[in-house]
């Protein structure tokens, strides 16, 4: 069968089942045909995850690989560790921004986000000076060391995003940002105010009760 015409009844025969479905749902079905995984035989009393479970722990495992390298990397560029880069950027970008924001944009702990701030203040990467209408709030600014760091790890940075994602073509990357910007988003915002909640209740706000 020609392809063009194989490709045609494969969306005829998708469209008939899911008569709302876009041209993306389509794909994403065919490369989730494609990417069913091989049963492999295991023995019953081991405890194994189900596809949500699957999902986050090769997200976990990728992100600890890149903490792993990404501190690597920025050995000699005057940062500790990623989380100091991200710190940076942070304020780089947003300009001033008072702590917390810095802290929360970088999804960590107030307190633990706090003492990094102050490691670093300490080390003459940033300084923190009182708002001009809040003198209660504290904004944080990159000293001229900072910026010099910031620039230094930058190049490291990106080598090792490159390097981490270099088995996956450009197209492979752009589907991957597809479909997983919706989680990021979904959460973005979201934790600080889940901080003094019970995990049941912030598990029946995002996905409703009895879920």
């Amino acid at each position: 069968m020609n392809k063009t015409v194989e490709l045609v009844k494969l969306w005829g025969d998708y469209e008939a089942q899911h008569p709302d479905c876009t041209i993306d749902d389509f794909f994403r079905h065919r490369l989730s045909l494609a990417a069913k995984e091989e049963k492999l035989a295991v023995p019953e009393w081991q405890l194994h995850p189900d596809i949500n479970g699957k999902l986050m722990i090769l997200i976990r495992r990728i992100g600890k690989y890149h903490i792993v390298y990404s501190n690597k990397a920025l050995e000699g560029t005057g940062l500790d560790q990623i989380e100091e880069f991200g710190i940076l950027v942070t304020i780089f970008n947003q300009v001033n921004p008072i702590k917390s924001e810095a802290i929360y944009n970088n999804i960590m702990e107030l307190s633990s986000g706090t003492n990094m701030l102050n490691r670093m203040k300490k080390r003459g990467l940033i300084n923190e000076h009182s708002d001009k209408e809040d003198k209660r709030i504290k904004r944080l600014k990159l000293t001229t060391k900072g910026e010099e760091s910031l620039g230094k790890a930058k190049v490291r940075v990106l080598q090792v995003a490159k390097m981490m994602v270099s088995v996956l073509s450009d197209e492979d990357k752009q589907l991957c940002l597809h479909l997983l910007s919706p989680v990021s988003e979904r959460f973005a915002g979201t934790f600080p105010k889940h901080k003094n909640k019970a995990f049941d209740e912030i598990l029946k706000e995002i996905v409703g009760e009895g879920k």
